[in-house]
């Protein structure tokens, strides 16, 4: 396998690999990514905390707190802080939901979301000079109905939220 670097940003970089699948020679154009965190979060009063976030070229989305895991940050420790920088809101115990890749074939990120409850404001938020955040509560039957409606599109929410009631469809 030979690889080659042509692009190397802060989030993301390109490289092209020649590889051999099934001893055919074929080349493939990847996007590098070091990995991200979500975190489906419940307050003390049962509603989900979510952002809403400018993302270029999409305009503000909806979504649950995210952002990239850090050199040398596990996977957990990201969701906690990602959770406190973009709502205030301090994790309480966390649970695994689901990982996976949000474009499988030309991209190397991961997506690990995770869920926790009793959630408490602990301080004011604190975004990146590029991010441009609300904060937005909803009960999870709204947020269902949004993602149903096509009103959210954003892939870890949609994960992380139908991973959650196939956990536990007692929930709504």
């Amino acid at each position: 396998m030979a690889k080659k670097t042509v692009y190397k940003g802060k989030i993301v970089g390109l490289s092209v690999h020649d590889i051999k699948v099934r001893g055919k020679k074929v080349r493939r154009e990847i996007i590098e990514h070091g990995g991200a965190s979500a975190i489906l979060a419940f307050d003390k009063k049962d509603k989900v905390i979510m952002v809403k976030q400018h993302r270029y070229p999409h305009g503000y989305v909806l979504e649950i707190p995210a952002g990239m895991i850090e050199r040398r940050e596990s996977p957990r420790t990201c969701a906690r802080r990602e959770l406190l920088e973009e709502t205030g809101y301090k994790a309480g115990k966390l649970s695994e939901i689901i990982d996976y890749y949000p474009s499988i074939g030309y991209n190397t990120e991961v997506i690990h979301c995770f869920l926790t409850h009793g959630a408490t404001k602990v301080a004011r938020i604190n975004p990146d000079n590029d991010e441009f955040i609300s904060v937005v509560k909803m009960d999870l039957n709204d947020l269902i109905v949004k993602i149903l409606e096509g009103e959210i599109k954003d892939s870890k929410t949609i994960c992380a939220v139908l991973a959650h009631i196939a956990e536990y469809p007692d929930t709504w």
